[in-house]
């Protein structure tokens, strides 16, 4: 049996915090290991329990979700942020995806949407609805632009040394398909893609799984 997603929760309003641990305790495969009312805390608690994935509310006192997760993500890298926002275009939103936040989701979404997007940002997937694909694109895609990791030539450079397996796992990432949907399009098992993904990470310097979307769109391998 696999070990169960160690999840923190993060929001200044203890009633969403017990409504949420709730709906997530309910699943075997997820545990909620704390909680924290505000982005210190927040720091704090994911330093010293390691989860795997923080639930962060973007409006908090003392210190805000986007500053929390910019922190964490830097000090963390191989914990995920998973970020809660009232509106699906709130400026808020696309602020922390830009400080290492791996999807975001509403606060009203089904009991079911919220358990398959922490499954989904623990396995590597993007918490993102295709809908919100492109907003994100035109929030985020110029900040990345301006403050490139490498340098565009060494960016062309690195595309070439994708093997042809991960060009195409690449552009499948791209096209926003899971891994899981990656592994029945190329006929090749979900652990192979999981290694194709980390491989392709690593070699384009990009930050997570939500850069590289960015990344293909701005190289102008897919299209709208």
């Amino acid at each position: 049996m696999t070990e169960a997603i160690r999840v923190l929760l993060v929001d200044d309003q203890e009633l969403i915090r017990v409504g949420f641990r709730m709906v997530l305790e309910a699943e075997n495969d997820i545990v909620v290991v704390g909680e924290a009312g505000d982005g210190r805390a927040a720091i704090t608690q994911s330093a010293a329990l390691a989860p795997d994935l923080v639930l962060m509310d973007i409006r908090m006192p003392e210190l805000d979700g986007i500053a929390a997760t910019e922190t964490i993500v830097r000090h963390r890298p191989q914990t995920k942020v998973l970020v809660l926002t009232t509106f699906d275009l709130d400026e808020y939103a696309f602020g922390a995806i830009r400080a290492g936040a791996s999807g975001f989701l509403l606060k009203d979404a089904q009991r079911h949407e919220m358990i398959s997007a922490v499954r989904a940002v623990h396995r590597g997937d993007a918490a993102l609805s295709p809908r919100i694909t492109r907003m994100l694109l035109e929030h985020v895609t110029p900040q990345l632009g301006s403050s490139r990791s490498i340098p565009e030539a060494e960016e062309s450079a690195a595309l070439e040394s994708l093997t042809e397996r991960e060009r195409d796992v690449f552009l499948a990432i791209g096209r926003g398909l899971t891994n899981a949907e990656i592994a029945r399009t190329l006929y090749v098992g979900e652990s192979t893609v999981k290694t194709h993904v980390g491989r392709i990470l690593a070699k384009l310097s990009a930050r997570d799984r939500i850069h590289a979307v960015i990344l293909a769109h701005r190289l102008g391998l897919v299209g709208d």
